[in-house]
């Protein structure tokens, strides 16, 4: 099995390629932006057919260094090179932002099975990428812990929507964060580094925060949403401080099923890889005489707004949600570079939400267009 992997060097991706080396499958592409000692590495290690840096100037470097082991791209042109080799069987996308939106696209016309874990694609263009997936005959897999556990509980072909036995509900759960029951007086002057301490999981600086905004989960509701083609109203998030029950799908007779699992990315990765098969791996088991404990609690819109903003931005539709995730990004930027304060995250989503009040056609050019737009204003507020 032959996998491209975009975000190679990211948490996603350097996770994805030890559940290749568990599998025993060859990554037929890498992909990053600019880490360029990383990726050489990860060159020399897996042997690719194609490497691409998007950073131009990082992908001369790369080539003088790695000479002619496999074919260097660049930029947005080499993601799609990588998202549509022939060659590749699966393409996994862990790429951070917008920047995957394309070669979503080219993965998707090149009819290969796509294993997601940049949010921001739904997010962004899901009433554009789930129905080029579906007249493709494509499988969308996801990978976030989440949606994996929701995509897992579904398998069953007696609660499929075909059977006339859909979901009622989905309960998407959070850990809610490092600063769970602290109130915004209380976290007026959180640092960079206080936000970065995610108390379960360990992911990228931009995830992180997001996590300890709630925004994470805002934009996961987002994703559910089109991924499984339910209304807003059907999908709760549920804090779950453990992170042991990834998330629960509700019939209608109030059953409920849960998928469980340690608090590791790698077994949603693998699974995502290799389905319907599940196949053996060292990665981390649950003890449940460790893991003893579970408890529950509806989250705190109030001291939280960010989850707020997400629903409202799903419910407003149209290129709103585009909004809120490019607001975010540049909020977020400014955050860990320590021009803003954590609080301030927030309020310039809600603002960037409120001053855009166009009704542009929701398409690829539109998406670009008001990405670009939302972030200039983040970056002014």
């Amino acid at each position: 099995m032959n996998i491209s992997i975009l975000g190679s060097t990211g948490s996603i991706g350097r996770q994805t390629l030890e559940a290749l080396e568990n599998l025993g499958y060859s990554a037929t592409a890498l992909a990053a932006h600019s880490s360029v000692d990383l990726l050489e590495a990860q060159i020399r290690q897996f042997r690719p057919n194609l490497a691409v840096a998007f950073d131009e100037a990082a992908a001369l470097e790369l080539k003088r260094r790695i000479g002619g082991i496999c074919e260097v791209a660049t930029g947005m042109d080499g993601l799609k090179q990588a998202a549509s080799l022939p060659e590749a069987d699966i393409v996994v996308n862990a790429l951070m932002g917008n920047v995957g939106f394309l070669p979503t696209i080219a993965a998707l016309e090149a009819g290969k099975r796509l294993a997601l874990a940049n949010k921001e694609v739904l997010v962004c263009g899901g009433e554009i990428i789930m129905p080029l997936a579906k007249s493709r005959g494509v499988e969308i897999i996801p990978i976030d812990s989440e949606h994996s556990a929701i995509f897992q509980c579904l398998q069953s072909s007696r609660h499929s929507r075909e059977s006339g036995n859909p979901p009622t509900k989905i309960h998407i759960t959070a850990s809610g964060g490092p600063f769970r029951g602290r109130t915004l007086a209380e976290m007026g002057e959180i640092t960079p580094e206080q936000a970065l301490k995610h108390p379960n999981w360990s992911m990228g600086a931009k995830i992180s925060v997001d996590s300890a905004t709630l925004m994470n989960k805002g934009l996961e509701v987002i994703e559910a949403y089109h991924l499984f083609g339910l209304k807003p109203s059907q999908i709760e998030v549920l804090v779950h401080p453990q992170s042991i029950i990834h998330s629960m799908v509700e019939f209608a007779d109030g059953q409920i099923l849960a998928q469980l699992g340690a608090p590791d990315m790698r077994p949603a990765i693998q699974y995502a890889l290799t389905h319907p098969a599940r196949v053996s791996n060292p990665f981390n088991r649950l003890n449940f005489a460790i893991h003893n404990t579970l408890t529950f609690e509806p989250p705190d819109f109030k001291n939280f707004p960010c989850l707020g903003l997400a629903y409202e931005a799903l419910a407003k539709g149209g290129l709103y949600p585009t909004v809120l995730n490019s607001a975010n990004e540049a909020a977020v930027a400014r955050f860990l570079d320590r021009q803003i304060k954590f609080l301030d995250i927030a309020r310039i989503i809600e603002s960037a939400l409120s001053a855009y009040n166009q009704e542009d056609e929701l398409n690829i050019e539109n998406i670009l267009k008001v990405e670009a737009w939302a972030k200039a204003y983040a970056e002014r507020g």
